[in-house]
């Protein structure tokens, strides 16, 4: 049980640090419009700088595609238009239960707006009890926690497609996907896992790009530093930013690194989201920036390109791949629908919030759960069928 009195003691502390930490994070946005107005001059000569040394950094920068100081109105959306959204959720496996297995289910919408038609709501399961399938991630060195993540991104992403598919929207449409289309944790993972996860999402991708169809992450709250980062090439004092050369930071492994705090990281810790809210009014977004995560190099033509949204509540990255980024008309179309959603939603996309709410496992799901999981091994012949006796007590605690 919480002790409120004793946290209450502590909070006059955190509200200090807050305070603190506002006043300096006003000064840093202050500092870096200052540095994007400075650089949109001469931005080509920093993108050649990032080209020429970015394998280098130790952070990871985007480079921009659009002038610096762009800002865009977001289009109106057209009376009729679908959204086709999905999101996952998942009972992650426990020795303590009565059955190691694990659940992703995939909650889909699709809503068609002028036109007079009920929405489409429904969710997939996904049911995994093969021992071989849950000891598959042992044999890479993961976790079976991680493994369970990706195969619910991968999950997610292939229910929208099939969405699409059973759908065939006629109308203007987006398909929208809550978070990142940037496996930034996919990077490490040995090739063979890594092409296992990525071949079937990029082949799914391709059947958008065929239906002329944008496809969008929509990450709220994003803790991105990429378009800041690329502002520390403008605050850089030496004629070339070789990062390893001058300041003993590098990302080459094997190499050292020094602890001294490099010129370049005034802006520190400011993320990107706060540094476009301070440039942008609402209803406007962003240049377009190329992302340049290494993870990328793997997708082909489906290299991810960002942007920043101003919704009204907060801002917002948005994320497409190249060939919506490419296309003036598509990239347009997935601009406006998705501020569409954000406003209808008061704030957060209409379809991406019913999706969750179809995807997420409740208490009372799970009870029901492993009350037909249970059911099933007793007639499979398993008599002996509880949870372990730490789980058991757990749930019959008296606090």
């Amino acid at each position: 049980m919480l002790d409120f009195v004793k946290v209450a003691a502590q909070m006059e502390a955190v509200g200090q640090r807050i305070r603190q930490g506002a006043i300096a994070g006003q000064q840093k946005q202050a500092r870096a419009l200052e540095v994007l107005t400075a650089m949109a001059e001469n931005v080509e000569h920093y993108r050649q700088a990032l080209q020429a040394w970015g394998e280098s950094f130790p952070f990871n920068a985007a480079e921009p595609v659009e002038s610096l100081t762009l800002r865009r109105t977001v289009p109106p959306a057209p009376k009729e238009h679908m959204i086709l959204a999905t999101d996952g959720s998942q009972i992650a496996p426990s020795h303590h239960e009565i059955a190691y297995c694990y659940l992703i289910n995939v909650g889909r919408v699709a809503i068609a707006y002028g036109q007079g038609q009920r929405p489409h709501l429904d969710s997939l399961p996904q049911l995994v009890y093969d021992p071989e399938e849950l000891e598959r991630s042992r044999g890479w060195g993961l976790p079976i926690e991680d493994w369970l993540r990706y195969r619910r991104t991968q999950a997610e992403i292939l229910a929208l497609v099939e969405l699409v598919q059973t759908q065939n929207p006629q109308l203007p449409a987006v398909a929208l996907l809550d978070g990142s289309l940037i496996f930034w944790a996919w990077e490490p993972l040995p090739a063979a896992v890594r092409e296992e996860l990525l071949t079937p999402i990029l082949a799914a991708w391709h059947q958008l790009r065929a239906k002329r169809i944008p496809l969008v992450g929509y990450v709220s709250a994003s803790r991105s530093h990429e378009t800041v980062n690329f502002l520390r090439l403008g605050v850089c004092p030496y004629r070339e930013p070789n990062c390893a050369l001058h300041c003993g930071q590098t990302n080459q492994p094997g190499l050292a690194a020094t602890r001294d705090r490099p010129p370049c990281q005034v802006f520190d810790p400011l993320r990107d989201v706060l540094l476009w809210q301070g440039y942008l009014a609402p209803q406007q977004y962003s240049p377009l920036w190329r992302s340049r995560s290494r993870i990328l190099e793997h997708y082909g033509e489906h290299r991810i390109y960002v942007a920043y949204l101003h919704g009204g509540s907060e801002v917002v990255r948005l994320e497409v791949p190249e060939w919506v980024a490419g296309d003036a008309e598509l990239w347009q179309q997935a601009v406006s629908l998705t501020a569409a959603q954000i406003e209808k939603g008061r704030g957060y996309p209409v379809a991406l919030a019913e999706a969750h709410n179809l995807a997420v496992v409740r208490g009372s799901d799970r009870q029901r759960f492993f009350a037909l999981l249970e059911r099933e091994l007793i007639k499979a012949g398993h008599w002996h069928v509880a949870p372990s006796p730490k789980e058991q007590r757990k749930r019959q605690s008296i606090a």
